[in-house]
């Protein structure tokens, strides 16, 4: 509150530390409503000048960077409204100088084959590991399925990072032949 009775008396030491204190966050909310680093960088800018233009219409009963940041965020669909955004139909064909383009929306409806497919997939795979000797088959599962690091798997077998790198490599090999085979 200091800071602002400063500012409104037209401290420019007070001004140039609430731009320090807020600037990265204002930032980021004009960002992740703009999209472009330039323009976001510029708004900010903007917020500021109009946030100490209008700083005698700030109310003391709510938080000064709540205040600022609906500054920041009314820049930035203020922006967007006059930038003038051409959306692509879907259904019309695009038009490039190599000829006409046609959008296919992918088929994302549910395909019981292809389920019955990742199940067998799968379950060859964990086949494939549990028939693996003891010393492959743990770090493998160490490795791709507790989705632990080279140095962790090491220090929970009490063996050296080098040995760990061998044994993954080794059962990798071991898997694909085993596969293979299946397929």
């Amino acid at each position: 509150m200091q800071l602002i009775s400063e500012a409104l008396g037209g401290s420019q030491k007070a001004y140039r530390i609430l731009t320090e204190q807020h600037q990265n966050s204002v930032f980021h909310i004009i960002y992740k409503i703009v999209r472009d680093k330039e323009t976001a960088n510029d708004l900010a800018q903007e917020t500021f000048m109009k946030a100490f233009a209008s700083l005698a219409s700030y109310r003391s009963e709510y938080r000064f960077s709540t205040w600022l940041y609906k500054i920041a965020a009314n820049c930035s669909i203020d922006f967007l409204r006059k930038k003038k955004i051409n959306a692509l139909s879907l259904d019309q064909e695009l038009e490039t100088k190599d000829g006409s383009v046609g959008f296919e929306v992918p088929d994302y409806s549910y395909h019981p084959e292809q389920e019955l497919v990742r199940k067998q997939t799968r379950f060859n795979i964990e086949e494939a590991i549990e028939s693996l000797p003891e010393k492959y088959k743990e770090v493998i599962i160490y490795r791709h399925k507790d989705d632990k690091s080279y140095e962790e798997i090491a220090d929970l077998l009490d063996i050296p990072v080098g040995t760990v790198k061998a044994r993954i490599f080794r059962a990798r090999e071991l898997l694909k032949k085993k596969l293979r085979s299946i397929t």
